[in-house]
């Protein structure tokens, strides 16, 4: 929804006739100069439709101010209005600012009314085109985890974990969101698709995989990139997930990939971040799980593996003081699995880190009156 137009220009006296002449019918707010109107994009709730801003203005210029604009809020339709209307000025105008409409003063209202008509009927576009993109990708990649989620259970809860995992570390980091780190993270299992069903069912109870089964294990995140890649926006996640298993010194898939800095710094992390679930080996996070990859930390970025550690070894030292066992009759929706949960005969239940849900409680319950489960049920508490 957009929130209107906002006019910059430094003489208040203008500001306020344009106010009066247009003020009907547009919702307006008004800046005193470049630096304020900045702010007032800046501070706003959301975008505003249009910017019309004076070119020649104490402090910075109409083009800064507009170049400003545009890095802050892309969306927004930026339109110049000037008494200085010499060629270079509108060629710096439109190549540094993106202007939509160049105005001259005096400019009559009704041109500059049929500008801004034209100016919002051009945000409604770009936003609901970006709008539909963004549902629609936001919907495809639900979709792809629940067929995850469907196909193996337990890589859906490990990649939950991983996500979980890398929303810590943005903060502690104080990087920037990365969504597609968290997307690729989300689908990195996706190639397991590719595996038959009973090959996956033996891999699921702890079965060694055979030869064929482990071609086909290596070229899992082949198989996820090609599935990836056909869909728009997510080239990027595509190539996350294709070098979610190379190493920093150049080992592991693909065997012609790129090495060390060369690789994606969301492949390093996402690298990182796999081993170190895997070396848990369905138990909570434990300073023990760092120790099993520093023994082997060429294959990891010396850069990144120490700052994954200082920031996670406070979690493990919490989960692991904070693991509470738990009867069937006392499981809670929403809990989180601390262990894989197995009944006597080791056939999996849930696996470690599902966020339980009331179907799942209701399912545990119902086993334990017929079955016995290996070990106590433990939660995170």
């Amino acid at each position: 929804m957009e929130s209107g137009i906002l006019l910059i220009d430094d003489d208040p006296h203008l500001l306020s006739a344009l106010r009066r002449q247009l003020g009907d019918r547009f919702d307006i707010t008004t800046a005193r100069g470049g630096e304020e109107g900045v702010e007032t994009v800046r501070a706003a709730p959301t975008p505003f439709a249009v910017v019309l801003c004076d070119m020649r203005m104490p402090g910075i210029d109409g083009i800064e101010t507009l170049r400003r604009i545009r890095d802050l809020a892309p969306d927004t339709v930026r339109m110049m209005l000037t008494g200085n209307a010499d060629q270079q000025t509108a060629i710096d105008a439109i190549n540094q600012g993106n202007i939509f409409r160049f105005y001259t003063k005096p400019c009559p209202s009704d041109r500059l009314i049929e500008g801004f008509e034209a100016g919002i009927e051009q945000f409604r576009l770009v936003t609901a085109e970006r709008d539909l993109l963004e549902q629609t990708l936001t919907g495809t990649i639900r979709v792809l985890a629940e067929v995850i989620s469907v196909n193996d259970p337990a890589a859906a809860a490990q990649a939950a974990r991983l996500r979980e995992w890398i929303r810590l570390l943005t903060t502690e980091f104080r990087m920037p969101q990365r969504w597609q780190l968290e997307v690729a993270a989300a689908l990195a299992p996706i190639g397991m698709v590719v595996i038959p069903p009973a090959d996956l069912a033996r891999l699921q109870r702890g079965e060694a995989p055979g030869p064929a089964e482990r071609a086909l294990l290596e070229h899992i995140p082949e198989a996820g990139r090609n599935l990836l890649a056909k869909i728009p926006r997510l080239a990027r996640v595509a190539e996350i997930v294709y070098l979610q298993d190379r190493g920093y010194d150049g080992s592991g898939f693909p065997a012609d990939g790129p090495v060390g800095a060369d690789l994606p710094l969301d492949a390093r992390l996402l690298k990182i971040l796999k081993d170190l679930l895997h070396a848990t080996g369905g138990a909570p996070l434990s300073p023990a799980a760092f120790e099993v990859l520093e023994k082997r930390r060429e294959h990891y970025d010396p850069v990144l593996l120490p700052k994954v550690r200082t920031c996670l070894e406070g979690l493990a030292r919490k989960e692991v003081s904070t693991t509470v066992g738990l009867a069937p009759t006392q499981v809670q929706p929403g809990q989180i699995l601390a262990y894989d949960l197995r009944l006597a005969n080791g056939h999996l239940i849930f696996p470690a880190n599902t966020q339980l849900s009331s179907p799942q409680v209701e399912r545990i319950r119902t086993l334990a009156r017929v079955f016995t489960f290996a070990d106590p049920i433990r939660v995170r508490g």
